[in-house]
């Protein structure tokens, strides 16, 4: 941590530092092996779910286009973060410069908005299947998933260029250290000596209106699919039709519970140890790519079984 400060301090204020995991020193390698690992898994996880579905016909569906939607978005996350999260932990390479810094935490959040909006997508998807079931194949069609797709990319892409643009006009004149391995847009504010007013609210009210309308409309569908499975008569269709939404309530905890859970540490957890920090923030970028593809393959009936027909091929041969 010493060596960490004394790097620092002979930097210009334009150049930032990344944290490891200070005091953990001793555990250096283990940190280092456990987090590339989680990359690989997460890698091979949604690669495997985009394979399955570009190449299973039977998969060509609206559902399933969005879960390739949550894939993508999941790789693009473990892309924004891996080069200097493993640059940090292997090669010691701590140093990061403002444009580049501007540009990492610029993708985190876009993809980071995209996935609260694929997440949301996905829901209005169950909605529409279990209220609406008729009219459900000439609602969602694939090109209309496609437009969604192109409408949710940019929505993501413009709302972080505003904040983003803001950073690279701030002067940088408080000496320290940024708190992950990664850039973010609360971290860096945090050392700018310009006025930030504006960013923090504009920040805040991004936050609020996207990923806050997007849990509020979350919600309010599932309150509308819960009064809908309650007009079933039979028991058994009830647990049926639910069944089908329990991979998405998960995809959905695994999603917002790290995701907003950092923000809120970086507010009021201030005199917390910097390692809850470091570990939530490695937690909200990794878990989210890393379990989606697990959930979706154990609890979806068709992805399972494609994946079992992969397996059973592979052996035949």
């Amino acid at each position: 941590m010493t060596m960490s400060i004394l790097l620092y301090a002979s930097l210009s204020f334009s150049t930032f530092l990344l944290m490891g995991f200070p005091g953990l020193e001793w555990a250096h390698h283990w940190n280092s092996l456990l987090i590339f690992v989680g990359y690989v898994l997460a890698f091979l996880g949604n690669d495997t779910v985009l394979h399955l579905i570009r190449t299973n016909p039977s998969l060509h569906q609206p559902m399933y286009y969005l879960l390739a939607i949550l894939a993508v978005t999941g790789l693009g996350l473990c892309m924004s973060t891996l080069p200097s999260v493993l640059g940090v932990l292997w090669f010691d390479a701590q140093t990061v410069g403002l444009v580049p810094c501007v540009l990492q935490q610029h993708f985190l959040h876009s993809f980071s908005f995209m996935e609260s909006a694929v997440l949301f997508a996905i829901a209005l998807d169950h909605l529409a299947a279990i209220r609406f079931p008729l009219y459900y194949a000439s609602v969602l069609t694939g090109p209309r998933v496609a437009l969604v797709t192109v409408v949710l990319g940019m929505r993501s892409a413009t709302i972080t260029t505003a904040p983003s643009l803001h950073l690279l006009k701030f002067d940088y004149c408080h000496p320290g250290a940024l708190s992950h391995a990664y850039c973010l847009h609360q971290d860096m504010i945090r050392l700018a000596c310009s006025d930030t007013c504006f960013s923090r609210f504009y920040g805040l009210c991004i936050i609020m209106l996207a990923m806050g309308s997007d849990v509020l409309f979350i919600l309010l569908s599932y309150t509308i699919i819960l009064r809908t499975v309650l007009t079933i008569a039979s028991v058994g269709e009830r647990l049926k039709t639910l069944s089908t939404c329990i991979s998405h309530i998960l995809a959905v905890l695994c999603f917002y519970v790290p995701v907003l859970g950092l923000p809120i540490a970086h507010r009021f957890g201030r005199n917390t140890s910097p390692l809850e920090h470091i570990f939530m923030g490695t937690v909200s970028v990794l878990f989210p790519p890393l379990m989606n593809p697990v959930i979706y393959s154990i609890k979806t009936r068709q992805i399972r079984g494609a994946i079992l027909k992969v397996v059973l091929l592979r052996k035949i041969q």
